[in-house]
């Protein structure tokens, strides 16, 4: 077995959690994006919604 190739193991390791770290907060900012998208069109809706009430008031 080669010994030289354990030398660069926690390299890998710093490596691989950086990419898990930089993954994990890219879905979160997706998921954010998604929710705040999300609310934007709930309240738009709720907005139309409101204002076809009104109408119909009047």
């Amino acid at each position: 077995m080669n010994w030289k190739v354990l030398e660069h193991v926690p390299l890998l390791l710093y490596i691989l959690a950086a990419k898990t770290l930089i993954l994990c907060l890219a879905f979160a900012g997706a998921k954010m994006y998604q929710r705040k998208r999300l609310a934007a069109q709930r309240h738009k809706l709720e907005a139309e919604k409101k204002q076809q009430s009104e109408k119909k008031e009047d």
